[in-house]
């Protein structure tokens, strides 16, 4: 019997997971679909120009939207007159970047002065997890989408406008703040709503495409925040000729154009995004099967235990492992993007300068990025890439650690960026290969990006206004970091390699014996 590819549309949960069911029946239930190159090549082009857009947009004002105050564009409104105009003093800008992961704020005084007896309550980091469970119930193209513009999409299914303009309004909200209170609650809310948009795509990708052509997409969809610090220092370059129009001043019209901006795409990518092959309508019913065919799917897919699967990504030892490998990979990576035109600006440049000159060390990011993903996908490894990109990395931090001339220094920020967002997009895809079960594949991906949105907590902190212009801490905590990335890389792929040797060896006795092999012993880990 044909076996239908439509949903209930009444029930988002019940289509939800009888899309996911429908997916494998297309794969077992009938006889396999077959394209020649040059289909196979139109399919994959089709399914990259309707995917690829609207979610790189989409991630490419996330991040804008973080880096107003906590990445690129942060630096950059802490050079328009952010902290004169608040008042703050260098500890409490360095907390202010961490709120997005950490929240700290506990007040004693009424005068809000940051106290030693801190109270730390997460927002960003903790709700990853949940989030990507509960992707596995509400259709993508509502949870991401209303991720990006609600800041109460985390509790809702995302179908109601108001909510979903919200996310938005915080944003720009940021632009009418007044005092330290003020921005530290706007920056608890940004956290709570942009929670699950990172960990969700991570998820989504693997549901449309094949192991081994994931990390291409996935480089899309990060170059997209890569490119995000060039748009930003150059959009900070002209807004700073907005200063003092109607009254603010030019960081508070960064957060106020970028909330325009985010609320318009996220509300339109509520109506342009797909959210599973066996569902999406620009796909014929033959197109559909053979996507879902070339996903691969395991036994432990298709009839795993949700609980189980759930417990399963908590004791997984790889799981815990490349949450080391993502933490010596985020600290870098949000070290240099909070404080890159800073760090140049120390070089002697002036404000509009060091906006302009942290742009072509993101260009030159996005370009090594989408190469190296290319070619980890067709030789089918991952480790010895991620190892490169951390040798790139602790390289440009070496040089500008040392006592150089400023023009190395800043041909070094070239590698201090090129190395950790190379490193970062790797380390997920590998983990992303390596996880059996939809559901331990959605919570084991969003722990690790969890525990690597830490990294955000630490780099906020370590490069001190004391510390300029060399930032010595700084630079070396993030030396430190990635060598331990380094000394972990080896190891885990050495243990792929020997679980690997294992099941071959357990796969030919079996063979040679007549009996049969488990699932769980045909599975093969990418090294």
């Amino acid at each position: 019997m044909k076996q239908s590819i439509t949903f209930d549309a009444d029930d988002v949960r019940q289509d939800h997971i009888a899309g996911e069911k429908s997916e494998a029946g297309l794969s077992f239930s009938r006889a396999p679909v077959l394209l020649i190159p040059k289909e196979e090549s139109q399919l994959w082009r089709k399914v990259d120009l309707k995917l690829m857009p609207i979610i790189a947009l989409m991630y490419l004002l996330c991040f804008m939207d973080r880096g107003t105050f906590f990445k690129i564009p942060q630096c950059n409104a802490k050079l328009d007159g952010l902290m004169t105009q608040l008042g703050l003093d260098g500890n409490q800008y360095n907390v202010a970047l961490t709120l997005f992961f950490i929240v700290r704020h506990f007040v004693y005084h009424s005068n809000c002065e940051t106290t030693s007896n801190s109270v730390v309550v997460q927002s960003f980091s903790i709700l990853d997890c949940p989030a990507n469970y509960i992707i596995q119930f509400v259709p993508p193209s509502k949870w991401l989408a209303g991720t990006m513009v609600s800041g109460y999409s985390l509790f809702s299914n995302a179908l109601d406008i108001f909510e979903q303009i919200l996310w938005g309004l915080v944003m720009m909200s940021m632009g009418f703040v007044k005092t330290y209170a003020q921005l530290v609650g706007v920056r608890f809310c940004l956290g709570i709503a942009e929670s699950g948009f990172y960990p969700g795509v991570a998820y989504y990708l693997t549901m449309w495409y094949p192991k081994y052509m994931l990390q291409r997409r996935f480089a899309l969809f990060l170059g997209a925040a890569t490119s995000a610090g060039a748009f930003s220092g150059i959009l900070a370059y002209g807004i700073n000729f907005m200063d003092g129009d109607g009254g603010y001043q030019g960081w508070s019209w960064i957060f106020i154009l970028e909330g325009i901006a985010t609320i318009v795409v996220g509300s339109v990518a509520l109506f342009v995004m797909v959210d599973y092959p066996s569902t999406a309508k620009f796909l014929t019913p033959k197109e559909q099967q053979y996507i879902t065919q070339r996903r691969e799917f395991s036994e432990v897919d298709e009839k795993g235990d949700v609980a189980a699967q759930v417990r399963a990504a908590f004791t997984d030892w790889q799981v815990w492992a490349m949450c080391i490998v993502q933490m010596s990979i985020t600290v870098p990576l949000y070290g240099i993007t909070y404080f890159l035109p800073s760090i140049i600006n120390n070089f002697g440049y002036t404000t509009s300068t060091s906006q302009l000159l942290s742009v072509p060390p993101y260009v030159f990011g996005v370009i090594v990025l989408l190469v190296i993903a290319d070619l980890s996908d067709r030789m089918q490894r991952r480790s010895p890439f991620i190892f490169a990109s951390q040798v790139i990395a602790i390289v440009g931090f070496i040089i500008n650690i040392t006592d150089v001339p400023n023009g190395v220094k800043y041909f070094g920020t070239y590698l201090c960026v090129a190395g950790p967002y190379t490193g970062g997009v790797g380390s997920i895809i590998w983990l992303a290969n390596n996880l059996e079960g939809k559901c331990k594949r959605a919570v084991g991906m969003a722990l690790v990006i969890c525990m690597g949105n830490l990294g955000g907590a630490i780099a906020s902190n370590i490069f001190r206004s004391q510390d300029a212009p060399r930032y010595l801490l700084g630079l070396g905590i993030e030396i430190m970091f990635l060598a331990m990335g380094m000394i972990a890389v080896p190891i885990i792929a050495l243990t792929y390699r020997r679980i690997n040797a294992r099941k071959d060896a357990l796969q030919q006795q079996g063979k040679m014996e007549g009996s049969e092999v488990l699932d769980k012993e045909s599975f093969r880990y990418t090294l």
